[in-house]
């Protein structure tokens, strides 16, 4: 191998790296939540690593009808995560899978007229949605750092001293880390608290060392796929909201590296994603969107063609197959999981804050719209009883907070904003019309 493909390769490389934890933590979090057994999760994560690197290689290789080619890696998106747990623990996992095929369908039918739509999601939204989504995933992270919900050491003092011990290293490394150690802080957390808790008799070897080192794929592992309106509605809400994180993505990338994004390439990225999350669906993966981290890995390296991501898509296709490294994956105990979780779930809920500093709040229509959905969301997670006695039609829409906070901001907007603009439209014409006559 010469020394132009090993830098490539190496570069590539940090790419996975720096999107690994996310990768990785997804199905941990889900899986843990869902009770998979071990073989299960190991499946999980086999299956997504394969799927990531097909999902990236998918938007890289850039071509008539998908695939926007520029260095881009994709991930399974983080929104993703309390909707998937809800959707399972309410209706079981083959309706996970089946509200992401219908999403991914979605996501492909809509991508040419997506960038027309994007008027109906403003910040006021969007940033609304992701707090809300944020939110409802605290308590999950709660329940991982007291050892996982209905365990037998719930609340454990060496398990809070692990969550914290772990959250604590992770806020240390990125306030002295520089560069590249401080992208991938969660991932040392991750290791740095696994290790502790294996001397600490924590953690049990022996499954790692039952698991092969190799497996093939199933289509539809957890069951054929079953489909409920509610988590419809849900997982096409979810990938909304990546296809516009994404959106913010791929503008940044094409201001890296000289190149004008046109409503064309947008086109094409967007399809690209609802292919992979129609991908997801069918291998029982995940939805998939645009990973924001791998952007300050291209800035920071300075490399910014396509061949360090076609060799990050090929390397995680090529630890898809490796159900060993998934394995070893698992041996972390969920009271460490539950401490980076509290980090990851909290940067949900900043980047969600994030969003709204653009929303001019001297409006009171966009306060209204972010106090009545963001109250909505928590309202009904906190209390999911309140629509209890309603008719089941109504409760597709309620039996959610995500999906009943998400409404709410959508509908406030247009009341607020799309209405008004109209109407103001059409009390100038008339006027033109009165002066004319």
């Amino acid at each position: 191998m010469n020394k132009k493909k090993l830098q490539t390769l190496s570069i590539g490389f940090q790419h996975v790296l720096a999107m690994y934890a996310g990768a990785v933590v997804v199905p941990l979090i889900v899986g843990g939540a869902l009770e998979l057994t071990f073989e299960q999760l190991t499946y999980l994560i086999s299956i997504d690593l394969l799927a990531c690197g097909i999902a990236t290689l998918l938007q890289v290789w850039k071509n008539k009808f998908f695939g926007i080619g520029l260095p881009v890696m994709l991930g399974c998106t983080f929104t993703a995560v309390g909707p998937m747990i809800a959707i399972g623990s309410q209706h079981g996992i083959s309706a996970i899978y089946g509200a992401i095929l219908v999403s991914g369908l979605f996501v492909v039918l809509v991508s040419k007229y997506f960038s027309k739509l994007i008027r109906f999601f403003p910040p006021v939204v969007t940033g609304s949605v992701v707090m809300i989504i944020g939110l409802t995933l605290i308590p999950v992270a709660f329940n991982d750092m007291a050892g996982g919900e209905g365990s037998a050491d719930f609340g454990n003092p060496v398990n809070l001293l692990l969550a914290f011990g772990v959250l604590g290293f992770i806020l240390l490394l990125n306030k002295f880390a520089k560069g590249f150690l401080r992208t991938i802080s969660i991932l040392i957390g991750l290791v740095a608290g696994t290790v502790a808790a294996a001397l600490m008799g924590m953690v049990d070897f022996s499954e790692v060392g039952e698991a092969s080192w190799f497996h093939s794929i199933h289509p539809f592992y957890f069951g054929a796929p079953t489909f409920n309106i509610s988590a419809i509605l849900t997982m096409i809400l979810v990938a909304i909201v990546s296809l516009i994180e994404s959106t913010g993505v791929y503008l940044a990338l094409g201001d890296i590296t000289d190149r004008e994004v046109s409503g064309e390439d947008l086109e094409k990225g967007y399809r690209a994603e609802g292919i992979a999350i129609v991908l997801g669906g069918i291998f029982n993966a995940f939805p998939y969107t645009a990973y924001s981290q791998n952007v300050g890995l291209v800035q920071l390296t300075g490399v910014k063609t396509r061949q360090a991501i076609f060799a990050a898509g090929s390397i995680l296709v090529v630890l898809g197959f490796l159900p060993k490294i998934a394995a070893i994956t698992t041996l972390i105990p969920t009271s460490v999981l539950g401490g980076a979780s509290l980090a990851m779930f909290g940067m949900v809920i900043a980047y969600g804050i994030k969003m709204l500093s653009k929303v001019d709040f001297e409006n009171q229509g966009n306060l209204l719209t972010v106090a009545c959905s963001v109250g909505m969301g928590l309202g009904v997670t906190a209390v999911p009883e309140i629509f209890a006695n309603l008719p089941e039609s109504i409760r597709i829409l309620t039996d959610s907070g995500i999906v009943a906070g998400s409404l709410t901001a959508i509908v406030l907007n247009i009341l607020f904003h799309v209405i008004p603009a109209r109407s103001e439209k059409a009390i100038q014409t008339q006027f033109r019309e009165e002066q004319a006559s």
